[in-house]
């Protein structure tokens, strides 16, 4: 890979790192020997900082850039977040009712668009108009749901972020 800069992140699809490149997968590394990477990448991704630091972890992770979008809260380099599962609270859900009616004794056997089915009480159907709905008992309409999470991962096509150990030293503009 030709001239990258020190701490320059790639998409790589290889299951190895190329020489002078190491995978973006948290680990840390010797301060001593990585001074150049290490003056760029303090310890923003961890590490003590007196003889190791770590690199980007982006191993089952998705890169945002720093700073804040519009619309969205602001996010810091080497801030981490979000969840491989949610699980929803009726907080979280707009306010809605799924409130079912049905008719009382029916008073046509005929069907059209502003009649509902309901017993005539000889044990057969047929239908009864709007003015005649009465709702559901509470007990047939039911709460559902369980409160389990669920995946929140998008579809996802995986490669390996790699981090340039050596190469050309980034100036400033």
């Amino acid at each position: 890979m030709s001239d990258p800069f020190v701490g320059e992140v790639r998409m790589f699809t290889g299951n190895f790192p190329p020489s002078g490149w190491a995978f973006c997968n948290g680990q840390l590394l010797p301060l001593s020997q990585n001074t150049a990477l290490f003056s760029l990448l303090g310890t923003t991704y961890g590490g003590d900082g007196r003889s190791t630091f770590a690199l980007p972890k982006l191993m089952d992770a998705m890169p945002v850039g720093a700073g804040q979008g519009p619309g969205l809260a602001p996010v810091q380099l080497g801030e981490a977040g979000g969840a491989d599962s949610v699980t929803l609270q009726p907080s979280q859900m707009p306010p809605h009712s799924h409130a079912v009616n049905t008719a009382v004794a029916a008073d046509s056997k005929a069907p059209s668009n502003d009649r509902y089915i309901a017993p005539t009480g000889d044990g057969s159907a047929a239908y009864r108009g709007p003015s005649h709905q009465v709702p559901l008992s509470a007990a047939a309409v039911s709460l559902n749901g369980g409160g389990r999470p669920h995946n929140n991962r998008p579809p996802v096509q995986v490669v390996s972020f790699i981090i340039a150990l050596q190469g050309v030293f980034p100036q400033r503009a």
